[in-house]
C-alpha cells in the first residue's frame, strides 16, 4: 500500500482491496495517514481513485462490509458508495487526528476471541484410535527409506518443534534438500503443504517424500513390498482398512490421521485470549499490539497465526537470497507467483531457528527485523523486536505427548535396506 499512495503511475486493483478482511485495514489505514505529509513534501499527488480507496476503507472499518448492493466481481464504481464515501472523505481529517487514540482504546480493550485477528487452538479430536495408532508407527517406520534409515520423524522431529532445525533437510546418502524442512505440528490448519503448496493435503503430501530421490530414495512399489512383508503390519492394516491388501492410499491415510493430531493447544497467548489477563504480561501485551498495528496479522493471523495463504517474499523491497527456490511460480507457472510462498505458522517459532524457507535469518530477533523491512516497509526499534519477539514465545503450546512406537520386526522375506553405496 505504501508505494501505491506515493506511485504517481500506481493502478490499484478496487475489487480485491475492498474484498480483504476489516484486520488488514489497521495497516493500510496506517501508512495512508504516515504519508498524507510526507506525499506533499515530495511532490507526489493521490490519484483520485486513491482517495476513494481510503474512503472505502473507512466505510468498511465501521461497518465491516460494503454496501449489501456492491459486486465485488465488477469493477468498483464511486457512484456505488457515493452517499458513505462523502462522510468518510469529510471525517479523514477527524481520522487523522484521532487515529492514535483509536488504536491505543483497541490495545486496552479487553480480550475477545471474535474480535482478535488469531484464535485458539483447539484440542485434537481422535475419530479412529486404531487408524493413528498405525499412522504413528508408519511416521516413524525408516525403513519406508531406501537405506531403512530416514523416517518422516527425521525431517519433522517431534522433540524438537516438527521440524529439523537444520537450514535444509539430510535426504539419502546425506544429500542436502532444496529447502528448509517446515514444522508438521499443527499442518492440518495449513492451507496446503510444502512450502510451494504443491500438495493439497496431508495425505498428498505424505507420499512425496518416500519416493523424492533427495529425501527417502525409495519408491512406492518398495516400501509397500516391505509393508507386506511383514505379518503384524499387514493384520494391523487388516484391522484398520478391512483388507490384508497394503496400499499407498492406506498408508498416506494412516500418516495424515496421525499428523492431524500434531496440534499444540493451551499456549500463554490462547489462555489469554480465553480470558486469563495475567497469562501475558506487559512486555508480550506490548509486542502483540505492535504485531497488529505494524500489519503482520495480515498475513499470520487466523488459529495457525498463518498457514493459510501464499505471499510474496519481498513484498516491499526484494529479498536477496541464493537459495533457488522460486515458491508458488513452481506449481502454477506463472512469473506473478515468483517469491510467493505459503506464509509460515508462527505457533511454536520459538521452538524451531533458522527461519524462512532457507534459513536465512537465523534468530526470531532477525527473522522480525527481515519480516519488517521487506514486507511492511518498517524498520522496527530494538524495543519493538524485542516486544514482538516476547510476544511470539507466548505462541508455544502444548507439545504432543508421543510414546515412541515398538515397530514389528521384519521376515525373511522383508526387502534389506541399503543404506551404502
Amino acid at each position: 500500500m505504501r508505494h501505491l499512495i506515493c506511485d504517481k503511475s500506481a493502478r490499484l486493483d478496487l475489487p480485491h482491496l475492498v474484498s480483504q478482511p476489516r484486520r488488514c485495514l489497521i495497516p493500510v489505514m496506517r501508512d495512508y495517514l504516515n504519508l498524507h505529509d510526507a506525499r506533499h513534501n515530495s511532490g507526489c499527488h493521490m490519484h483520485a481513485e486513491h482517495h476513494d480507496l481510503i474512503a472505502i476503507l473507512i466505510i468498511k472499518s465501521r461497518n465491516g462490509s460494503l454496501p449489501t448492493h456492491h459486486n465485488p466481481r465488477r469493477a468498483v464504481r464511486k457512484q456505488d458508495f457515493q452517499p458513505q464515501m462523502e462522510m468518510a472523505m469529510q471525517s479523514l481529517k477527524y481520522l487523522g487526528m484521532m487515529f492514535p487514540l483509536w488504536l491505543a482504546l483497541a490495545a486496552s480493550a479487553a480480550p475477545s476471541i471474535q474480535s482478535e485477528p488469531i484464535q485458539p487452538i483447539a484440542k485434537a479430536v481422535i475419530r479412529n484410535p486404531a487408524m493413528v495408532e498405525l499412522g504413528k508407527k508408519l511416521f516413524f517406520e525408516p525403513r519406508l527409506s531406501k537405506s531403512g534409515f530416514i523416517s518422516c520423524n527425521s525431517c519433522h522431529n517431534l522433540s524438537t518443534g516438527g521440524s529439523d532445525n537444520l537450514s535444509s533437510s539430510i535426504g539419502d546418502h546425506w544429500q542436502q534438500g532444496p529447502i528448509r524442512s517446515p514444522s508438521v505440528l499443527n499442518s492440518s490448519l495449513n492451507v496446503a503443504q510444502f512450502w510451494d503448496g504443491r500438495a493439497k493435503s496431508l495425505q498428498e503430501q505424505a507420499s512425496g517424500p518416500i519416493a523424492n530421490p533427495r529425501e527417502m530414495a525409495s519408491n512406492h512399489v518398495l516400501a509397500l513390498d516391505v509393508l507386506r512383508s511383514i505379518p503384524a503390519y499387514v493384520n494391523e492394516f487388516d484391522k484398520v482398512f478391512g483388507n490384508r491388501n497394503v496400499s499407498m492410499q492406506q498408508v498416506t491415510m494412516a500418516i495424515a490421521a496421525f499428523e492431524e493430531t500434531l496440534v499444540t493447544p493451551d499456549s500463554r497467548f490462547d489462555l489469554w485470549l480465553k480470558g486469563n489477563k495475567q497469562a501475558l504480561n506487559a512486555q508480550e501485551l506490548r509486542g502483540y499490539q505492535t504485531f497488529k498495528t505494524a500489519g503482520c496479522v495480515a498475513c499470520h493471523n487466523g488459529p495457525a497465526v498463518g498457514g493459510n495463504s501464499f505471499q510474496k517474499m519481498g513484498l516491499v523491497s526484494p529479498y536477496q537470497t541464493s537459495n533457488p527456490a522460486q515458491g508458488r511460480a513452481g506449481v502454477t507457472g506463472k512469473d506473478a507467483d515468483r517469491m510467493a510462498f505459503k506464509v509460515p505458522s508462527l505457533r511454536n517459532v520459538a521452538l524451531r531457528a533458522p527461519y524462512f524457507h532457507d534459513a536465512g535469518a537465523p534468530t526470531l530477533e532477525a527473522a522480525v527485523a527481515t519480516m519488517g523491512k521487506l514486507q511492511l516497509g518498517r524498520a522496527f526499534n530494538q524495543q519493538e523486536i524485542g516486544d514482538i519477539v516476547a510476544f511470539l514465545h507466548t505462541l508455544t503450546g502444548k507439545q504432543p505427548r508421543i510414546v515412541l512406537p515398538v515397530l514389528p520386526a521384519s521376515s525373511n522375506d522383508t526387502p534389506r535396506p541399503t543404506p551404502f553405496n
